[in-house]
């Protein structure tokens, strides 16, 4: 009892909404262009709905990543906790997707970067080929995580105010001028929920925040209250924040310009130029540029700043000039190689990050919560509500957006455009 006092105490005097911040912006970046553009098929109301039902899942499976984390210290990340409590062969599986999905990640980010970069050159009268222009955004922002964490944390910070500045003022002149006839009779073949299916993956990786819940731990301590109430509240400003992109973007582009935009790649540079036609002003045309250039920059140091501690952590690598040098090149070479061969694979890099988060962002969180309960079945700390059913329904979850990315990419489950 005296432990949980003192872990409480802990986490007093820490801000409510730091966490709550950590979460947010954590969960909003590059992956919120991919959106309006897989939704397009099922249009607005069927993107609510599914958008509303993965916040719900991703919430409880991190909660489920919290009540097992905080039967260990604080401090103990994901690999401890799955060796402890998993065994060996989750804890492979779940290493092996963590580093796939921030592979994956910054590729999708070079891509959409140099995609967006490109956006911004044609404003300017200036033009990259986009592998060209990937590779420029890649470079100039590796160079920031080589330098340190502490560079890092400081653009992000910086960025993220950026972000939010340019984002509602771009967004907001777009919600002031929607066209509900766009939004609610959409234009185009009248049929709408085959859609939903293939566009569950990117709903699931536009949630992504479980990283950071041993982080929130250790900032806190054993402190559930308020790290529940982070989580809750960062994840629903990020569902206030892609609700609005939806209503202003499905609210001014026909349906029938998405189908255009996906045969042009679906990166993030085509839907941004095709939001820029509707934007009367050239100074609100900038703001929307300014935020998708920081959304993609500010997202590509999270992941890459990740990517190069766990792999730093994993070679071995220490932090001296060399050592850094060792571990931006394992960092950086692959996914800027892939991003120079396929520069426009934004859309398809999102899907399958989305299949691996499936297995450490839900499934992996389940499976720890109902292992804990079973090793500790006089705990008395917290416990997510729901019992043994909600376990099963987010386990459920994350084998049906899995399967239906797989469906997607076999064909068998329709694609818009």
């Amino acid at each position: 009892m005296a432990n949980h006092m003192n872990a409480a105490k802990h986490g007093q005097g820490k801000s409510l909404f730091g966490g709550a911040m950590i979460i947010a912006g954590t969960t909003v970046g590059a992956g919120m262009f991919s959106l309006p553009v897989v939704g397009a098929g099922m249009w607005f109301g069927y993107s609510m709905l599914m958008l509303v039902a993965v916040w719900f899942c991703m919430l409880m499976s991190g909660l489920l990543l919290l009540e097992a984390n905080l039967h260990f210290e604080p401090g103990a990340s994901f690999d401890t906790l799955t060796r402890h409590t998993l065994g060996r062969f989750w804890r492979i599986v779940n290493g092996l997707s963590i580093a796939f999905v921030l592979y994956i990640l910054t590729y999708a980010y070079i891509s959409g970067g140099g995609s967006i970069v490109n956006h911004s050159l044609g404003t300017l009268g200036l033009s990259l080929p986009q592998s060209v222009a990937g590779l420029v955004f890649a470079l100039v922002l590796a160079l920031v995580v080589l330098i340190s964490t502490q560079a890092v944390d400081r653009i992000t910070s910086i960025m993220l105010g950026g972000m939010v500045l340019s984002f509602f003022l771009a967004i907001g002149n777009l919600l002031l001028e929607i066209d509900m006839q766009k939004l609610i009779e959409p234009d185009g073949e009248a049929s709408y929920l085959p859609y939903l299916f293939a566009a569950i993956p990117f709903g699931l990786a536009s949630f992504g925040y479980h990283g950071n819940v041993p982080s929130l731990v250790k900032y806190y301590g054993k402190d559930p209250g308020t790290i529940v109430k982070a989580i809750c509240l960062g994840t629903c400003i990020a569902l206030v924040i892609y609700s609005c992109w939806l209503v202003a973007t499905m609210g001014n582009i026909p349906r029938s310009i998405f189908a255009d935009i996906i045969a042009k790649g679906g990166n993030m540079g085509v839907l941004v130029a095709a939001l820029s036609e509707v934007i009367s002003s050239a100074w609100l045309n900038n703001m929307l540029t300014l935020f998708a250039n920081l959304a993609v920059a500010s997202s590509f140091l999270g992941v890459t700043l990740g990517l190069f501690d766990y792999l730093a952590d994993l070679f071995d690598f220490d932090d001296s000039r060399k050592g850094r040098l060792k571990t931006a090149a394992v960092t950086f070479i692959p996914p800027t190689v892939l991003g120079l061969l396929f520069p426009n694979g934004f859309l398809m890099a999102i899907g399958f990050a989305a299949l691996a988060a499936t297995i450490w962002a839900v499934i992996v969180p389940a499976l720890l919560a109902y292992k804990v309960r079973k090793l500790s079945p006089d705990y008395d700390g917290f416990k997510v509500p729901g019992g043994t059913p909600l376990i099963i329904l987010v386990v459920l979850f994350g084998f049906i957006t899995a399967s239906c990315h797989l469906l997607a990419m076999a064909d068998i489950l329709p694609v818009y455009g």
